[in-house]
């Protein structure tokens, strides 16, 4: 028998149940937030160290070309002008990311785009691809043999923790190819680091609403349940339904953080080893994002691997069998009358962080009747 204390039990505290959370208080609702962890904001969440906000579950970047999304969350903190432009370490050669013309010209020495275009085409007119039935031939049509190998190859199989030849193509449907010197990874018209860490966008939504932290739903589910009408649920979607069709497949993230006595490491927020011999994907240095001068400075080496029981999933793995699976669970979400699944492991989807609000801001109003009311979020869904 539901006790009826709250309208929604929001289990998660990550964007998409504290932006919920928000729209829901906002309309009257009386919500109760859940997170497993010791802090709220899931994955966002930022800790302080030596001054420096430090991205505890690697780097997040926002942008987004949709100006009611970008508007949305600059009701919570001011950004900065961040833009994202990493560096890839191929066995201590550095190349510039996305593939831009002065990629070319420390591959190649080419200073023309005609030069670097002819440079690709020749590479991948070479090769003979026509339909490529992996990964690896994908990538190769896309951008030819020295891009590939040096940039993508083994940087992809540490990520995936899978040879190219075995990943689908479809993971690489298109890569970032520009004939211009523009470092800029992400074409998006907005883009930056809120001021202070995301902390301060979390704490904006969260603002007056009730917030449980070490309070893992699966250990108390029954009478959590209890406590609201409807549950927007946030957590693994396979998990909610105990495993019933087998579980889904993830990568996860292990982080080595540590302070090191200098003000400047590396020079830049984010740099890709792309060699085989580097056991690490990147090296984040935090202060980068918020262009700090703090006199010592954090940073972070991030290592990919196969997400299991207690290892905290990251990425789906969307092939065949993972969408198979994907398909059931989904069939039992619809007949749901008083469930509301969002964010990226309820949904299972590879989302950013501005699709995720987009998601939840949809949700939330239809959810709420405020549908009607709403800009159409291109990006959301």
């Amino acid at each position: 028998m539901k006790l009826n204390t709250y309208d929604y039990l929001i289990v998660g505290s990550g964007l998409f149940g504290a932006v919920f959370a928000h729209e829901a208080t906002k309309a009257g609702k009386k919500c109760l937030v859940i997170d497993k962890r010791n802090h709220a904001g899931g994955n966002v969440y930022c800790k302080e160290m030596e001054g420096i906000n430090v991205h505890q579950y690697g780097a997040h970047i926002f942008h987004t070309n949709d100006k009611e999304i970008w508007d949305y969350v600059n009701q919570f903190a001011e950004f900065n002008r961040y833009t994202n432009s990493p560096v890839a370490n191929y066995n201590g050669e550095l190349y510039n990311l996305p593939f831009n013309m002065n990629t070319f010209y420390r591959l190649w020495g080419t200073k023309t785009p005609e030069e670097a275009k002819k440079r690709i085409e020749e590479q991948i007119a070479d090769l003979h691809i026509t339909e490529p039935k992996n990964l690896e031939e994908q990538a190769l049509k896309l951008v030819g043999t020295d891009i590939y190998e040096k940039l993508i190859k083994h940087y992809t199989e540490k990520q995936w923790g899978r040879k190219a030849t075995e990943l689908p193509a479809f993971i690489i449907k298109r890569l970032p190819v520009r004939f211009t010197y523009d470092n800029n990874y992400f074409n998006d018209k907005y883009q930056g680091i809120p001021v202070g860490g995301y902390n301060k966008i979390i704490e904006g939504l969260l603002e007056g609403i009730e917030v449980r932290l070490d309070t893992d739903f699966f250990a108390n589910r029954e009478e959590l349940s209890l406590l609201a009408d409807k549950i927007v649920f946030t957590g693994k979607i396979d998990e909610y339904y105990n495993y019933q069709f087998g579980e889904l497949e993830y990568r996860s993230l292990q982080f080595e953080t540590e302070v090191v006595d200098t003000e400047n490491y590396q020079g830049n927020a984010v740099i890709n080893y792309t060699d085989p011999e580097t056991p690490y994907t990147r090296i984040i240095e935090h202060k980068h994002f918020e262009f700090g001068t703090q006199p010592k400075t954090v940073v972070t080496k991030e290592y990919s691997l196969q997400a299991a029981k207690g290892v905290e999933p990251y990425y789906p793995i969307n092939d065949e069998n993972n969408t198979s699976i994907l398909k059931k669970y989904q069939a039992l979400a619809k007949e749901e009358t008083n469930v509301i699944f969002g964010g990226r492991l309820a949904e299972y989807k590879y989302y950013d962080m501005h699709q995720v609000v987009g998601s939840a801001l949809v949700k939330a109003k239809r959810e709420l009747g405020t549908e009607k009311d709403a800009v159409v979020l291109n990006e959301a869904v």
